[in-house]
């Protein structure tokens, strides 16, 4: 594979890791209360984004698309941003129970 081939596959998946990752980046940020649930819907979005992602890595392994190396690199990211999104998607349900017990007392 020639490094122009190698360079475009680099940042179609830079592109694809900003994208799946931008809600990632808005929990951090931290978000107003009553966005809990928004924040959990993007987040579970995100989590099956990166699911596909890492499916679809097999599959190009599988194919030849991907050496086994450029494999390992790949999922070994991919499972890294994955664990993130789960922490985060985990922080996030927690707000929104929190948010609803705090409705619910309140009413």
């Amino acid at each position: 594979m020639d490094l122009v081939a190698l360079l475009a596959i680099f940042l179609v998946l830079l592109a694809i890791v900003s994208a799946v990752s931008a809600p990632l980046r808005a929990a951090r940020r931290g978000s107003p209360a009553g966005e809990a649930e928004l924040d959990v819907e993007a987040l579970e979005a995100a989590r099956d984004a990166k699911y596909r992602e890492i499916r679809e890595a097999e599959l190009d392994l599988q194919t030849g698309k991907l050496s086994a190396a450029d494999h390992r690199a790949l999922e070994a990211t991919l499972r890294a941003e994955a664990v993130a999104v789960l922490h985060a998607l985990d922080e996030a349900r927690g707000r929104a129970g929190e948010e609803e017990a705090e409705r619910v007392r309140d009413s």
